[in-house]
């Protein structure tokens, strides 16, 4: 278990991090993905290279597959590690396909919704809400209806070791959307964490404890917040 960690809270380091999740696929004109060393402009974007795989490593992404396409509705407390080694807490819910509430402890003012195939984020303190399309952003990768990890989605990462497995997936057709890797404990296979890899090559990842799956979830828990017109 994970000690709730009170630190100050680094607002505008999660604001980078909300918006490198919800923005990355309209305001990013270039990408870089460190783990190849390439560099990809919007709309002038190459293949993604994809990483060399085992059969046993196959045969993991197939379980992975399994496991996420199984899960129905998840609840987590979570803890936020950005680039500059800033910890946050606050909790998750995702109801699958489609759904996710990402909300900071108070006083943190920013918030994450995805439904009704959109991703909005609201800042309080700015009094700002951005809407970006759910296909457009990295975590749609974990939300579609039927997760796959071959086809439209690439694998540009994969490690199996010291009881963990991990993934990295970008979309096939648009790696500049953002990359989005996914961290699960092997015995018994769980998600763990999952990381977004933002336009400057800095990684925010999102480690879940207290996980609990296939709870009842109130339906406006995922109420999207008010829009601009």
């Amino acid at each position: 278990m994970t000690k709730h960690m009170k630190t100050a809270l680094p607002v505008l380091s999660l604001r980078r991090f909300m918006l490198a999740v919800s923005l990355a696929a309209v305001t990013v004109p270039v990408t870089v993905h460190a783990q190849q060393g390439q560099m990809s402009v919007a709309g002038q974007e190459n293949a993604p290279a994809a990483a060399s795989l085992t059969a046993s490593d196959k045969a993991w992404l197939t379980r992975i597959e399994q496991t996420l396409n199984g899960i129905t509705t998840l609840k987590a407390r979570m803890q936020q590690l950005d680039a500059e080694d800033k910890r946050t807490t606050g909790t998750v819910w995702m109801q699958r396909p489609g759904k996710m509430r990402l909300a900071y402890d108070a006083p943190t003012p920013l918030l994450l919704v995805a439904n009704d195939g959109k991703v909005v984020f609201r800042d309080n303190q700015l009094d700002q809400t951005t809407v970006i399309p759910m296909d457009r952003t990295p975590l749609g990768l974990l939300l579609r209806d039927k997760v796959s990890l071959s086809g439209d989605v690439t694998v540009t990462g994969f490690s199996h070791e010291n009881g963990l497995v991990e993934v990295s997936v970008v979309r096939t057709s648009a790696p500049g959307d953002g990359s989005l890797t996914l961290v699960f404990y092997d015995k018994p296979l769980a998600l763990r964490s999952w990381s977004v890899l933002d336009a400057q090559g800095r990684e925010t990842r999102v480690t879940l404890f207290d996980t609990h799956t296939g709870v009842a979830i109130p339906a406006d828990t995922f109420t999207l917040p008010a829009q601009p017109e």
